[in-house]
């Protein structure tokens, strides 16, 4: 062989070498869809013990936080919407707060160890917090996306605005106001959040005075809004069979707004 050929070898087995050294570095662990969430449970800071569903893919990946509507639990209202984020990548967190109940079906596993029952809305804040503290210990390097239906909608653009440097994205569905939220309404947030948000609202709770005010004020601070046609109240819109319609132009928003954060 001559000194050319020996040359050419020699640099070929090195680029070989090299290129390999590269892809061991890469991440291959493989992203396989898990549908079957583990139960876990965590403590807010005034001891209430907090369970939820975690449904984890991949700890690099990005990862939702979900939380309830009024009388409801994880379970209840999200057991269709969680296939649709999971087969997407998503890691999440689904948790059972203090103030909910037996809507949609199951029961409230949070509210069921407490010996008092009767948590306001804005009482249900520290399990939030409590959630977003558990997600950061188990070590989730993916961007952090909190998801709120009707009142835990208010307390999730709270919870985004307390941590806007750890948290990366909120959809609010249908945020409650008024009178039980007045010690946590996030309407007077929405000028200075500067997290990613996503405010969602059905067309017929647009003609409700408190909404449209929200609903402009959330417009005017530069977020982003969405009127589901014909949708329900909270998450529920959704999922069909409690609009009674097709809900694939809602899933086309919310994806194009979560697939950001990728």
């Amino acid at each position: 062989m001559n000194t050319y050929k020996k040359l050419f070898v020699i640099s070929l087995v090195s680029i070989l070498v090299v290129s390999s050294c590269k892809e061991k570095k890469k991440d291959t662990t493989p992203l396989t869809v898990k549908t079957t969430g583990k139960e876990v449970s965590f403590y807010a800071k005034d001891s209430m013990k907090v369970v939820g569903d975690l449904y984890e893919q991949n700890k690099s990946q990005p990862i939702i936080l979900l939380f309830h509507q009024a009388r409801s639990n994880a379970k209840g209202e999200y057991s269709t919407i969680i296939p649709k984020l999971t087969a997407k990548g998503f890691n999440v967190l689904a948790i059972d707060q203090r103030s909910g109940g037996q809507l949609f079906g199951n029961y409230n596993r949070t509210l069921a160890g407490s010996t008092y029952k009767n948590y306001s809305y804005c009482e249900a804040y520290p399990d939030l917090e409590a959630a977003l503290l558990y997600i950061s210990k188990q070590g989730y390097q993916g961007k952090k996306i909190v998801w709120g239906s009707s009142y835990s909608a208010a307390l999730a653009i709270k919870l985004a605005h307390n941590h806007q440097n750890k948290i990366h994205g909120v959809l609010a569905f249908s945020p409650a106001s008024g009178g039980p939220m007045k010690d946590c309404n996030a309407d007077n947030l929405l000028k200075t959040l500067k997290t990613p948000l996503l405010l969602l609202r059905p067309s017929k709770e647009m003609g409700i005075e408190s909404v449209k005010k929200q609903f402009n004020l959330a417009t005017e601070f530069n977020h982003q809004t969405y009127i589901a046609k014909d949708g329900v109240h909270g998450s529920s819109m959704l999922v069909a069979v409690r609009t009674k319609t097709a809900v694939d132009d809602t899933w086309n928003k919310v994806f194009r707004f979560l697939e950001t954060f990728k």
